[in-house]
């Protein structure tokens, strides 16, 4: 079984289109930069890290730097993936992989996603933190003992990120640390996303989807929300939507595609900027094999081995 995924936020670094420039995907960097009316190009290229930080560069960059990636795969003979799913602002991109969304389409939906969530943090700042070393429920029991901190991401085994106020956080990570937790990271963003604060984000974001229409993905993508798989366009506006004030449930979801692999090999290739996704999938999946494509020559080296 073959699945794509696809980073989210946090994912983006300073010049991490410099090698996909000389390719025939970079293309897909002018029509974004059409859509929205922004140099997507000097974004990828030039912006440093704090300019990146900025939710509504995040999120616009690591989509396309991300559909640059999967645009050389596909031109190179990546096969036709058995599943999909992405972590956060990567479910835009995995819903555009199966064509659920036209690329304009997500381009315009990722950029009105990044514009409402970073509103809502400029409007009631926050804050986000990876707990290592704890599961899920204990840091949901951290999070109830102090006020505006949530468990906004169960992204692997061992590894769970709060977000919230920057005084809740604070105190989350104190109380983490005391119930045995290794380490508490901050992290590159600039909001309490997956969490209340982002309602207002939530009712924004509504109001572009409900402009956009989602065909139904092949292969269903897998849902942040609730870690199942939907093939229908009509469940996703909803999906969405409801993403940004609840948790990624990021292992659930690697636990299906592990499941749906049955006793059959899984293949897990993250395309996009970085390698978290990688890293999380080795922690929760250990017997699955997870890839990488985040440059021009991992293309061959990932084919390879996919036959």
């Amino acid at each position: 079984m073959l699945a794509l995924t696809f980073p989210g936020q946090g994912s983006q670094r300073p010049g991490m289109g410099s090698a996909w420039t000389g390719t025939p995907s970079w293309a897909l960097v002018d029509r974004a930069s059409a859509v929205v009316r922004r140099d997507v190009a000097a974004l990828l290229l030039d912006a440093d890290a704090e300019e990146l930080r900025a939710t509504r560069n995040a999120q616009l960059t690591t989509f396309v730097a991300s559909l640059v990636a999967l645009d050389a795969l596909r031109a190179a003979g990546l096969p036709e993936p058995d599943g999909a799913a992405g972590h956060s602002l990567g479910e835009y991109t995995a819903l555009t992989a199966a064509g659920a969304l036209a690329f304009e389409d997500g381009v315009r939906l990722v950029a009105a996603r990044g514009e409402a969530m970073q509103a809502a943090a400029d409007a009631r700042p926050g804050t986000m933190a990876a707990v290592l070393g704890l599961d899920v429920a204990e840091v949901q029991s951290v999070c109830e003992g102090v006020d505006e901190a949530w468990v906004a991401n169960d992204n692997a085994p061992g590894q769970v990120v709060v977000a919230g106020s920057a005084a809740g956080v604070e105190a989350a990570g104190v109380a983490a640390k005391e119930r045995g937790a290794r380490r508490v990271m901050p992290l590159p963003v600039g909001g309490a996303f997956h969490t209340p604060l982002m309602a207002a984000a939530a009712e924004g974001l509504r109001a572009a989807l409900a402009g956009v229409a989602l065909t139904d993905p092949r292969p269903p993508v897998v849902a942040n929300v609730d870690a199942a798989p939907h093939g229908a366009g009509d469940d996703w506006q909803g999906l969405l939507a409801d993403q940004l004030c609840r948790p990624v449930r990021w292992r659930p979801t690697l636990e299906h595609l592990g499941t749906a692999a049955g006793d059959g090999p899984l293949t897990l290739v993250e395309i996009g900027p970085g390698g978290v996704l990688t890293g999380m999938a080795k922690r929760t999946l250990p017997t699955a094999r997870a890839l990488t494509v985040s440059e021009p020559d991992h293309v061959e080296a990932v084919l390879a081995p996919l036959g």
